[in-house]
């Protein structure tokens, strides 16, 4: 398959899945999907919490879902009535050549499980500094390189990949600016290939100090899926990535950030990931439905309504 043919077989299923989500009822086709930093709860259990709590989706527990098997997930989620919003991508290619290897050996059966359950995007969140004796430049070509024989595999399923980019003061002071930058990573994920993009992450987006135009220039074919939290007025040196907010508690623009996601079609899903701010001691289920209230309220002030 060549790069036009690609292209065209993804866009017609990116219109497909566009109309089965139009179909659920959502005026933009957005939807909130559990996410496990608000429920320590197992698969296929976590499915069933994301349907008790009220959510129209749910992140997926890649390993859990393969060892249940294929046949009895697709079952589970249609009887749940969840949309799957996306898996963990499977290999980690910022560690060493031989760990890189290894995990492109049962890429493919990954991916194609993922693709057939009808989760056709999958995220990577884990970065770090150059290896000793690489430069920063060097790292990224290594980088890019890796990610694109991943791609090759991703894009024979139709699947797509978001990179997360890290935007704290604590990450930018030890990382290469292109994994904690919004531009710098859309540039990164171009590098690597047509289908991959980026995991917008509004804690992460406020903290690097990206804007709503970022959101627009990125556009929607470079916007896998979104994570959601809030934080407090707090002094960058100060910040900590375990340190969020439920959306709505604190000062990110929410609204201007879900806003824009409806003006460029954004029609996936949304995870709150308010990591750090749900005490141990209180039940997933509570958990979860206060992970749910608050971003639909903050996603309904901004005129979507899921």
């Amino acid at each position: 398959m060549d790069r036009r043919e690609f292209l065209r077989t993804a866009a017609g299923a990116g219109a497909a899945l566009g109309l089965a989500n139009s179909a659920a009822g959502a005026a933009t086709g957005m939807y909130i999907s559990l996410n496990s930093s608000l429920a320590r709860v197992q698969w296929p259990d976590f499915a069933r919490l994301a349907a008790k709590a009220g959510y129209g989706g749910v992140d997926v527990n890649l390993n859990g879902a393969m060892k249940e098997g294929l046949d009895a997930t697709k079952a589970l989620l249609a009887e749940l009535k969840l949309r799957p919003a996306y898996s963990g991508f499977p290999v980690n290619p910022t560690r060493d050549e031989e760990t890189f290897k290894k995990g492109m050996e049962g890429l493919e059966e990954q991916v194609k499980f993922a693709a057939a359950m009808g989760c056709p995007r999958m995220v990577h969140t884990s970065w770090g500094a150059a290896p000793a004796g690489q430069t920063v430049a060097e790292f990224r070509k290594t980088l890019v390189g890796r990610f694109q024989a991943a791609g090759a595999v991703l894009a024979k399923y139709n699947v797509r990949c978001g990179f997360e980019f890290l935007g704290p003061l604590q990450f930018r002071s030890r990382m290469p600016s292109f994994n904690c930058l919004m531009n710098e990573m859309l540039d990164f994920a171009k590098d690597c290939g047509p289908n991959y993009g980026l995991l917008l992450d509004a804690w992460h987006w406020y903290h690097a100090g990206a804007t709503i135009e970022d959101i627009h220039q990125a556009g929607k074919a470079r916007i896998v899926t979104i994570h959601v939290s809030d934080a407090a007025k707090t002094a960058p040196e100060d910040v900590r990535d375990n340190a969020r907010l439920m959306p709505g508690e604190g000062v990110i623009d929410l609204v201007g950030f879900f806003k824009a996601l409806k003006e460029i079609g954004y029609e996936d899903g949304v995870s709150p990931e308010p990591l750090g701010r749900v005490p141990r001691e209180m039940p997933a289920e509570e958990a979860a439905k206060l992970g749910y209230d608050t971003t639909r309220a903050v996603m309904r002030k901004a005129g979507i309504d899921v």
